[in-house]
């Protein structure tokens, strides 16, 4: 049989239990529906007005209440879940924290970490100015460390939100043998509007992987507006499952045949030319 994936779509906002809540009943919604592998958007248990607000909710690194939330999620559903972004504390840097995106596996352990490395520092075009974000204020990049994870849908590769418009990090995943990439994002409503499919589309086809993209929505603490629209995209750029709004579970098969199958009769990554240097 051909796994199930799922791209779990929120709202989040500044009350983290009622997040954290939300966040167990989408799982718990996933795992009914017989999906082996779910993620979470990016800040899922925490959406403040202003960015230095997570400062207040980081966690020690494997301790928190956080964290302790999805290891028990994972466990009592018996599903792999991949945390968007849990702030996580530095003691080099006490100022910033980690955006580290977490994996459990099935029995609640912790399977893998990767930190966010592309920080969202810029002046939306459009906005007239309005719209101004400044991640690095209140988090510190993460080292150039492209990790893939062993799950029972394939080799999963790891990358946060703004990561999409870099597509070195995902050849760098790709040639890691990967067969999923998790795109989980809060993009903004206007961003999301030009290019998320626009981008999810590309990195699905020119590394020839399905890609699951949970995404936040709609308003949130501050003023900020998020696009929605979270999908599962397979090898061919196809857009498999999608809602553009409201809490949901976007599910959709991994056809492992197929993608086996385009790989070999369609063998991008083995004819790429990367010159003399």
């Amino acid at each position: 049989m051909n796994p199930i994936i799922a791209a779990l779509q929120m709202n989040s906002g500044d009350d983290v239990a009622r997040n954290l809540a939300t966040a167990a009943r989408l799982v718990g919604q996933a795992a009914e529906q017989g999906v082996s592998l779910a993620i979470l958007p990016e800040n899922f248990a925490f959406m403040g007005a202003r960015e230095r607000d997570k400062l207040a909710h980081a966690e020690a690194d494997g301790a928190g209440p956080i964290q302790d939330a999805l290891a028990q999620a994972a466990q009592r559903h018996r599903i792999w879940l991949v945390a968007g972004t849990v702030p996580l504390a530095l003691a080099d840097d006490p100022g910033r924290v980690a955006a580290a995106c977490l994996v459990y596996d099935a029995s609640g352990a912790r399977a893998a970490r990767y930190d966010k490395i592309h920080l969202f520092d810029v002046e939306v075009a459009g906005s007239g100015g309005a719209e101004r974000y400044r991640e690095s204020a209140s988090i510190a990049p993460g080292r150039w460390n492209p990790v893939v994870v062993a799950t029972p849908a394939g080799r999963l590769g790891l990358s946060v939100c703004y990561d999409l418009r870099f597509p070195e990090l995902y050849r760098a995943l790709a040639e890691r043998e990967v067969d999923l990439l998790s795109v989980p994002a809060a993009f903004t409503a206007r961003t999301g509007e030009a290019h998320w499919e626009l981008l999810l589309r590309a990195r699905a086809v020119e590394n020839q992987c399905h890609v699951i993209a949970p995404g936040q929505f709609g308003g949130h603490p501050g003023g900020r507006s998020t696009w929605g629209h979270s999908m599962v995209v397979g090898p061919w750029g196809e857009v498999l499952a999608c809602q553009a709004q409201g809490d949901a579970v976007v599910a959709a098969e991994v056809d492992r045949a197929r993608a086996t199958e385009l790989r070999a009769s369609f063998p991008v990554l083995r004819h790429r030319h990367l010159g003399a240097h």
